[in-house]
């Protein structure tokens, strides 16, 4: 190309660039991550909602309504849930380990979250904001940085180990 370029020479130049393969682009953005988003309604205040989630008491009394966890005997060991950002928690007896990343009172809770059976050090993203809706609370909840394969198994688990549950304590 010359030196001083005219806008044609620019234009076909840029046309031809974004024609060719961006080997490295493909190389490093994810086509098949898979991602959860659910949003679940509760009967109850924002702030009563987060209490249910971080308070270890009653989180033991939401597995205690989980029924897999019942019959699996994990609802029997108690949860541990630190009460501030870059604490731990570990709930259904050891299976979903992590650390809360932030923590904004009947706001929002964004938790590094992962299951003891994963690789060590992989950790994927759990993001819950509540909101009020009448007098009541949604979760609008995103799930990201699991492995992949695992999405159907883990948005059935949020389903029957944490809203039924959470639900019935709520009620």
């Amino acid at each position: 190309m010359p030196i001083n370029p005219t806008r044609r020479q620019l234009f076909i130049a840029a046309s031809l660039a974004s024609l060719a393969p961006a080997a490295t682009a493909a190389e490093e953005i994810s086509h098949t991550a898979e991602s959860i988003h659910q949003e679940p309604v509760f009967h109850a205040p924002p702030a009563r909602v987060y209490a249910a989630l971080t308070e270890a008491r009653q989180f033991a009394e939401v597995m205690r309504r989980s029924e897999a966890m019942s019959s699996m005997n994990l609802a029997k060991t108690p949860p541990v849930i630190a009460r501030q950002a870059g604490g731990e928690f570990s709930l259904f007896g050891g299976h979903i380990l992590g650390r809360h990343i932030e923590l904004v009172p009947a706001i929002r809770i964004v938790q590094a979250w992962r299951t003891a059976d994963w690789d060590a050090g992989f950790y994927s993203l759990a993001r819950f904001e509540l909101k009020p809706e009448g007098a009541g609370t949604k979760i609008v909840f995103d799930h990201t940085g699991f492995p992949v394969g695992q999405a159907q198994h883990l948005a059935e688990g949020w389903v029957g180990h944490y809203w039924k549950p959470l639900a019935s304590y709520l009620s």
